[in-house]
C-alpha cells in the first residue's frame, strides 16, 4: 500500500516512518507542489497534517481510498470532495492532547514571565532591564478559563489546580467529569485572568473571540490559543494587545499559515509566538502513526476504520 505523508521529515521522523511495517511511505514536504503532483496519482492513502487538502488534490489522486488526518481538526480537508469520491476521512482524537496541553501551559508561563524578551535581552548583552521586570506575574492564584472541555483541558485542568490556579470552563453543557466550575462564555470572559481556547473551527466558532468578546474580557487578561487561528478575530486581537487592554497573548495558531511576518500582530512585544507546533512531539508521532497504520491495515482487510469522519 502506497502512503503519501504530506509533511517534512527530518532524520529522526524519517527513521520512524521507515520502521512502520507493511507500508510504503513516501514523504512530500508541504511546500513542494511539484513533487506532490507527481506522487498523488500513485497514492492509496494520504497522511494529511496541516496544508489544505483541496478538491484539486483529491481529483488528482485517482487511486486514493483514505485521507488520514495526523491530528484532530479536519477543517483543512475538502470533506465534500472526499465524500463525492467515496474516499474515507479519519482523524486521530487524543493522540496529540498531552503535547498540546503541555505547550498551552508553557505559553501561559512564557507570557506571564516574559521569557522570550528576557532571552532576547541577554543575547544582546543586557543582564537586567527594569522595564521588563515591572508587572511580571505568576500563574498561581489566577483564574484560568478553559473554553471547551475535551481531551486537552482534561489533562491541563488538574495541573493548573496543582499550581494553585482556580479553573473555570465553558462548554455546550456542564461536564460531570470536569475539574473546575462551569460558566457561560460571557461569564468566563469576564472572570478569567487567563483564557485558553480548546475548540474546533466550525462555522459556529469562527471569530468566537471577536472585538466584542475581547472587550468583555478583564482588563489585563491574557489569551492563549493552541486550537485554531480562525477562532479569533486577529485584527481585533492586535488592537486589544497594542492598546494594553490585554496584557499579552500566547499564540500557536493563526488565520494565515504560514504567517505574514509583516502583520502588526507579529511586531508586538507582549505576544509569544510558536508556528503551529503545539502538537509536534515524538510522542504525538508515535501514537499517531500506530493508529494511522492500523487504519491502513483495516482498509486492506475491509474492516471498519477507526475515528471515521466521512
Amino acid at each position: 500500500m502506497n502512503v503519501l505523508f504530506h509533511y517534512a521529515a527530518g532524520p529522526d521522523l524519517a527513521a520512524r516512518l521507515a520502521a512502520i511495517p507493511d507500508l510504503q511511505i513516501t514523504v512530500c514536504p508541504e511546500p513542494n507542489d511539484a513533487l506532490l503532483a507527481r506522487l498523488l496519482p500513485e497514492a492509496d492513502v494520504l497522511w494529511h497534517v496541516l496544508k489544505r487538502c483541496t478538491s484539486e488534490m483529491i481529483a488528482a489522486a485517482t487511486k486514493l481510498r483514505l485521507i488520514q488526518k495526523i491530528g484532530v481538526g479536519v477543517n483543512t480537508i475538502d470533506l465534500d470532495a472526499a465524500k463525492a469520491r467515496d474516499i474515507a476521512v479519519c482523524n486521530l482524537p487524543g493522540t496529540n492532547a498531552r503535547a498540546v496541553a503541555e505547550l498551552t501551559l508553557a505559553l501561559m508561563l512564557a507570557v506571564l514571565r516574559r521569557l522570550p524578551r528576557f532571552d532576547a535581552a541577554m543575547r544582546y548583552g543586557e543582564w537586567s532591564d527594569p522595564d521588563l521586570q515591572d508587572g511580571i506575574g505568576e500563574l498561581g492564584g489566577r483564574t484560568i478559563g478553559l473554553v471547551g472541555y475535551g481531551a486537552i483541558p482534561r489533562l491541563l485542568a488538574p495541573v493548573l489546580v496543582a499550581l494553585g490556579c482556580r479553573v473555570i470552563y465553558s462548554s455546550r453543557t456542564p461536564r460531570s467529569d470536569a475539574i473546575g466550575d462551569y460558566r457561560s462564555l460571557d461569564a468566563l470572559l469576564a472572570q478569567a485572568d487567563v483564557i485558553s481556547l480548546h475548540l474546533p473551527l466550525v462555522p459556529e466558532t469562527e471569530h468566537l473571540i471577536d472585538a466584542g468578546a475581547l472587550a468583555r474580557m478583564k482588563p489585563g487578561a491574557v489569551l492563549v490559543n493552541t486550537a485554531r487561528g480562525g477562532l479569533v478575530d486577529q485584527l481585533a486581537l492586535t488592537e486589544a494587545l497594542a492598546s494594553g487592554r490585554l496584557a499579552g497573548a500566547g499564540l500557536d495558531v493563526f488565520v494565515h499559515e504560514p504567517h505574514d511576518a509583516s502583520e502588526p500582530l507579529f511586531q508586538l512585544p507582549n505576544v509569544v509566538l510558536t508556528p503551529h507546533i503545539a502538537w509536534l512531539t515524538t510522542g504525538t508521532f508515535d501514537r499517531s502513526f500506530a493508529l494511522a497504520a492500523e487504519n491502513c491495515r483495516r482498509l486492506v482487510a475491509g474492516q471498519p476504520l477507526l475515528h471515521r469522519v466521512v
